[in-house]
């Protein structure tokens, strides 16, 4: 499961120009600038673990990461380079012995983190933990809630992924 967006694309472009009407950037381009992104990217230590290839503004990501939050900044530092149009996120979590976590303590740590951010009512929210994987579940009134809960467990130690499946109810 990636983390990368899809959007449909159903427009023409002109030759010489992508969809949007700007210049077209070459893939050896595009695979040079998100390399050199990564580079300097002091959240990704290890950037030559990290295998890139373009292919007409499709960017995939594939290799090994030691944290969620590393993956999460590779894929964002991708989708800053200019001529990418959709990151299809194939990164692994590797975690090293010092960040391995167990699955009660990360839920531990979540709920705390959930509890600590005044944004959210953390009462709403339950949280499932499996081989590092946590899941969220709940409803909740607004977007940028779910928004945060998820950015709160991502930085967490211990967690290899997260899938958001709190609902977004309009309040009465």
């Amino acid at each position: 499961m990636g983390l990368g967006h899809r959007r449909a694309r159903h427009s023409f472009a002109l030759p010489g120009q992508d969809n949007q009407g700007g210049p077209i950037v070459s893939n050896p381009s595009i695979e040079a600038a998100i390399i050199a992104e990564l580079d300097l990217d002091p959240r990704i230590p290890a950037p030559g673990e990290i295998a890139v290839s373009a292919e007409y503004g499709a960017v995939t990501l594939r290799g090994t990461v030691g944290s969620f939050a590393q993956r999460r900044a590779a894929a964002a530092d991708a989708r800053e380079v200019e001529g990418v149009d959709e990151v299809f996120d194939e990164l692994q979590v590797r975690l090293l012995d010092d960040y391995a976590r167990e699955d009660a303590e990360i839920r531990g740590a979540a709920l705390q983190s959930l509890m600590w951010d005044v944004e959210i009512p953390s009462d709403s929210i339950e949280v499932k933990v499996d081989n590092g994987w946590v899941t969220l579940k709940g409803e909740l009134d607004y977007q940028f809630q779910s928004d945060d809960a998820f950015d709160d467990i991502a930085s967490l130690i211990g967690v290899t992924g997260v899938t958001n499946e709190i609902k977004v109810v309009e309040p009465v």
